[in-house]
């Protein structure tokens, strides 16, 4: 049973639609066109070459064709080995027509090791031709009359395309920016000579030299702001003082643990000197009676002993009676 020859005309229809868009996806005979018209000369097999090479067609024409209309003079074994190492090619073409329009000398060998290195070599152009501001934290430093001094400055700078490769960064700028403030305030008597004259940490800031090894060229170094901060050196007189203190404080106490020591050192010594007193008082009784047996002493000596005893305990006893009505008379 033969076919409807409607469905037959569909059938090769659709069988023509799929073969010329698989023939179209290995030979782009629309992109070969637009690159004739447009004064590449490319070969069609080449196209296909690229396609066996995983490599995209129109990410390398395209650009070659704004290359050529610019002038620039660049083949596509240029382009296509850039865009094998990874590299952005449209990228590299506009800036190469960028730098050319603005009369900056650059070349595609150095263009694309800007893009391989990861910077972004339109943006560098733009930069060379149109500066950009920075703007620093506040950074703050103390003179030498100990007072503090908060800065914040703006740096214009300008992309250094010849040093765009292994060249440090914004962050190196800021840093390098910081430091040149701080010394400078530290190096001021007074910290009025700042408020007084703020363009002088410009000037000794942009004489140093800053942007060596840097991919960017600084331009200028203008101070936005400038305030007073705290008063440093009293506060470190302050707490210089109070460490003083503490420390003699401690000082005095040591003293006092050791005179309070040495004050019971000596009560004991008292006592002890004491107990050797009543140790031999208590030998005289013996040594008495030991005389009075070996015939020393006669019993007339020992009552006179006594005698003279209980007379000095009288006379104690009425010199200590009489010794407050003294004071009261007095």
């Amino acid at each position: 049973m033969g076919l409807d020859p409607v469905v037959s005309i569909l059938i090769l229809a659709v069988i023509v639609i799929i073969a010329l868009s698989v023939f179209l996806s290995f030979f782009p005979i629309m992109l070969w066109i637009s690159a004739l018209a447009s004064g590449v000369r490319i070969g069609i097999i080449t196209l296909v070459a690229m396609r066996l090479r995983r490599v995209v067609p129109s990410r390398i024409v395209n650009p070659l064709i704004k290359a050529t209309k610019a002038g620039l003079g660049l083949n596509i074994n240029q382009l296509e080995s850039h865009f094998l190492a990874g590299g952005n090619v449209d990228r590299v073409v506009n800036a190469l027509i960028a730098a050319q329009r603005a009369n900056i000398p650059l070349v595609f060998e150095r263009a694309a090791a800007i893009d391989l290195a990861g910077r972004d070599v339109l943006q560098a152009v733009q930069m060379s031709v149109n500066p950009r501001v920075i703007e620093t934290p506040t950074v703050a430093a103390v003179a030498k009359d100990g007072i503090e001094v908060k800065v914040k400055a703006r740096v214009t700078v300008r992309a250094n395309i010849e040093r765009l490769v292994g060249g440090a960064g914004e962050e190196t700028i800021i840093a390098r920016v910081g430091e040149g403030i701080v010394t400078t305030v530290g190096s001021s008597n007074s910290h009025k000579d700042v408020l007084e004259n703020p363009d002088m940490i410009s000037r000794t800031v942009l004489g140093k030299g800053l942007d060596a090894g840097t991919a960017f060229e600084i331009l200028s170094i203008d101070i936005a702001d400038v305030d007073v901060g705290k008063n440093i050196g009293a506060h470190l007189q302050t707490e210089q003082a109070e460490a003083d203190k503490r420390i003699a404080q401690a000082k005095a106490e040591e003293r006092r643990a050791m005179a309070v020591a040495q004050e019971q050192e000596m009560k004991a010594r008292v006592v002890e000197m004491r107990a050797k007193v009543v140790e031999s008082e208590s030998q005289v009784p013996v040594a008495m009676a030991e005389a009075l047996k070996n015939g020393k002493i006669g019993v007339m000596d020992y009552l006179n002993l006594k005698n003279l005893e209980s007379d000095t305990q009288m006379r104690n006893s009425i010199g200590k009676s009489d010794a407050p009505t003294e004071k009261n008379d007095n």
